[in-house]
């Protein structure tokens, strides 16, 4: 079972479970494991130390949650 996405799911699960992240991650401007600059810790710590705002973490949040749901569909 997938680990369900917020800003407390660890970069490496997130990568790991949803690849298609790493592109997303990639356009944000937030480097993950994969994408360049090791990036260790939760999806929240990576947007906070690139200076991302709580409103802007929980708007990725659900950008990601939505784009999980489209791959459903």
């Amino acid at each position: 079972m997938k680990p369900l996405i917020s800003s407390e799911i660890e970069v490496e699960e997130l990568i790991k479970h949803y690849p298609f992240s790493i592109a997303f991650l990639s356009g944000k401007k937030l480097q993950c494991i994969i994408c360049g600059e090791p990036a260790w810790g939760t999806l929240g710590e990576l947007a906070r130390d690139k200076n991302y705002t709580s409103e802007q973490i929980e708007e990725l949040v659900q950008q990601l949650i939505s784009l999980v749901e489209a791959e459903k569909a």
